[in-house]
């Protein structure tokens, strides 16, 4: 039984699509209060104008994004660019504002700082707690670990959507020591949103309907460095994978397939076991029956990762795919779940488990 914990929660960065979903998320939330909403080059512009799903919003004006409109509340969710979010959680701590601060971009993901300046070109702007509770810690076959170092934390960091679902498809192998590290390999297709807002040639509806586009190949996406932490968070000493993604014409969505060499003398059996024994008792992440294969239609609005694994013996590698929605899963559903744990509430609550279908 818990305490009923009202928050107020402001969105810098509302006319988004992250923080257009983490608004979705939250007002099913029976403990949260919408508070400020702000936007940059939005500001000024009912919310409506930006988000016509979110109707009980839609007359909120956006607010102009700083300090001065984001403090005062007691959660404080940055959904801005990549590179945005250090200076304005830097000078929320400088006013002394206690808020729990969310920070759906990349800015305070990573722990080396080298590589965040090597993938992103500027300075690196700190490392938070990490909002993925179902990461595993050396020697764990569970996130026990994970969740305690949420629990309290005033500062979170949202891990990127294509790197929760390779984690979900890998991490258990790593940990029980199943799976070659050094030579891993993840292609996924992924859903226009996680491209963002931005108007682009190639991102409009004639360029994308009935086309597939690669992207950011040959070792160059900036989830690499985030996705290698991981699994040497889960207990690989060292990760080397070929990383490649693909624009697919959906709005919503992320299929990774990852595959990893078998380390000899494995018994097949065993892969499965692991797996099963990871994700047994995991609100979100759920291992399919052997035969039943994860799609993207079945994560729709859902806080739920699909996970299947399978051995090809002729290969000698194991095979996991993992569909999550990228903007639940993947972004405000794996906020939201990781500030409950921040405030001492049940971890699922308010959080969709089923997608909507067809």
């Amino acid at each position: 039984m818990f305490m009923h914990m009202t928050f107020s929660v402001a969105i810098a960065g509302a006319s988004g699509y992250a923080g257009g979903e983490m608004l979705r998320v939250l007002l099913a939330h029976p403990e949260a209060r919408i508070g400020a909403l702000t936007a940059h080059s939005n500001a000024g512009t009912p919310l409506g104008t930006h988000q016509p799903h979110l109707r009980s919003l839609a007359g909120r004006v956006l607010a102009a994004t700083s300090t001065e409109n984001l403090a005062g509340h007691d959660v404080v969710v940055l959904a801005l660019p990549h590179g945005a979010s250090g200076a304005i959680a830097a000078e929320l701590a400088a006013q002394g504002d206690g808020a729990i601060v969310v920070d759906l971009g990349a800015d305070h993901r990573l722990v080396d700082a080298a590589a965040w300046e090597q993938f992103y070109g500027s300075e690196h702007a700190g490392t938070w707690p990490y909002g993925l509770p179902e990461l595993l810690h050396p020697g764990e076959t569970t996130a026990a670990g994970q969740r305690a170092g949420l629990a309290g934390a005033t500062r979170i960091a949202v891990p990127g959507c294509n790197v929760t679902a390779v984690t979900l498809g890998l991490q258990p192998g790593i940990a029980a020591g199943l799976i070659e590290p050094l030579d891993l390999v993840a292609v996924l297709a992924n859903g226009y949103s996680g491209a963002g807002k931005s108007l682009k040639p190639h991102l409009l509806a004639s360029e994308a309907l009935g086309n597939a586009q690669p992207y950011a190949v040959g070792g160059t996406h900036r989830h690499i460095p985030e996705i290698a932490q991981n699994l040497r968070s889960a207990g690989a000493p060292d990760v080397s994978i070929s990383f490649t993604p693909t624009l697919v014409p959906m709005a919503r969505g992320i299929l990774a397939t990852a595959t990893a060499r078998l380390v000899p003398g494995t018994d097949p059996a065993a892969v499965r076991a692991a797996w099963e024994q990871t994700y047994a008792d995991e609100p979100f992440v759920h291992l399919l029956p052997e035969g039943t294969w994860p799609t993207t239609a079945s994560t729709l609005g859902a806080n739920t990762a699909l996970v299947q694994v399978a051995v090809d013996e002729a290969a000698g590698r194991v095979v996991t795919v993992t569909a999550i929605d990228n903007l639940v899963k993947g972004t405000a559903g794996g906020a939201l779940q990781s500030l409950n744990l921040a405030l001492g509430l049940p971890e699922t609550l308010g959080l969709p488990l089923d997608g909507v279908a067809p």
